[in-house]
């Protein structure tokens, strides 16, 4: 049963990695692949039997290749300035399945480990909700939402934040100055100061890129970014594909399709048929991270309370926690 859920994992993430490429997600990656082929050519040659796919080169051609060559091509560093350009044709979008949430924070952990972060840097963030003293609280992953009209980059007085075509909102820290004022206009507290890193996660040798965050710099601004260079390389972000549960969908827009590495679905389909929503709509950012509403959960609230108690400290203000803590139950 569990090689039959990995292979299925393993075909979706086949699928968002093959629709990357149709599409051209990146010229730099595509021409990589190409430059591959050719060097490979005699080797490809034999591989008549194995999956084939169809890719466009950067002059416009469609090839068909092997699907396992699709992740053979190097990585490729993209520069401060392209990075600005985004990867073309796609609106990338993020929906969250509340109703799947038991606070596993695999998310937590896999994106600080692919960002370099500090244990008490946190990208992603598993807060505890509960609207009002009478309803159940749910547990509420929160990324930066990668808002339509983010009002970081507007205050933004250096041009360090800004917002690309394929709907991503990134930090150039070569050019950040440390302001904070993105950090006081985000309604969604989605950004932190970086008050240095420890020395283990610096690497000076590095070539930088707003699209990894990496090398991190002391007193500049961070934040979830989308994993960008995942995206290029056909992957899902680093909290998608390691939710062991299957809260996080992660796709394109334009493509109308997302997925969480077992299921491929449709975006528009899913939103309507399980009434999505977006946190504070009223605010007018218009986020790219939608929610599917905790309605038949899968799991009991309580399981998300098996984690450090310096953790559970951040709920204690949330009722329900409050009086767990004066029965003795945590």
């Amino acid at each position: 049963m569990k090689n039959q859920k990995e292979n299925k994992k393993e075909n979706n993430r086949r699928k968002f990695l093959q629709l990357g490429l149709l599409s051209g997600v990146s010229a730099v990656a595509a021409g990589s692949i190409i430059t591959n082929l050719g060097e490979e050519a005699a080797s490809l040659e034999e591989t008549t039997s194995k999956e084939m796919t169809k890719v466009l080169t950067p002059d416009g051609k469609l090839v068909e290749i092997p699907v396992e060559s699709l992740n053979h091509y190097p990585e490729a560093h993209v520069t401060p300035a392209a990075s600005r350009k985004g990867i073309p044709n796609r609106k990338f979008v993020m929906v969250i399945d509340l109703a799947k949430c038991k606070n596993a924070r695999k998310c937590v952990e896999a994106c600080q480990k692919g960002h370099n972060l500090d244990y008490h840097e946190e990208f992603m963030k598993v807060q505890l909700i509960q609207d009002n003293d009478e309803a159940s609280p749910y547990w509420f992953p929160k990324p930066c939402f990668h808002c339509e009209e983010p009002p970081c980059v507007t205050v933004c007085p250096t041009g360090a934040t800004f917002k690309r075509e394929d709907n991503i909102v990134l930090i150039d820290n070569e050019r950040c100055i440390g302001c904070k004022f993105c950090v006081t206009s985000c309604p969604y507290s989605a950004r932190q100061f970086n008050w240095g890193h420890k020395e283990k996660f610096k690497d000076k040798d590095q070539a930088y890129s707003p699209e990894t965050q990496l090398p991190a710099s002391e007193g500049t601004v961070m934040k979830c970014d989308f994993c960008p260079d995942l995206l290029r390389a056909g992957e899902l972000p680093y909290c998608a594909k390691s939710c062991p549960m299957g809260v996080i969908y992660f796709g394109d827009k334009n493509e109308d399709i997302v997925t969480n590495g077992d299921e491929t679905v449709r975006f528009s389909q899913l939103i309507k048929d399980r009434g999505g929503y977006r946190h504070l709509e009223h605010l007018g950012t218009k986020p790219n991270v939608y929610y599917l509403p905790a309605v038949n959960r899968q799991f009991p609230l309580e399981r998300g309370f098996d984690v450090e108690e310096e953790v559970i400290e951040r709920y204690k203000e949330v009722p329900y926690v409050q009086d767990l803590k004066k029965k003795g139950k945590i």
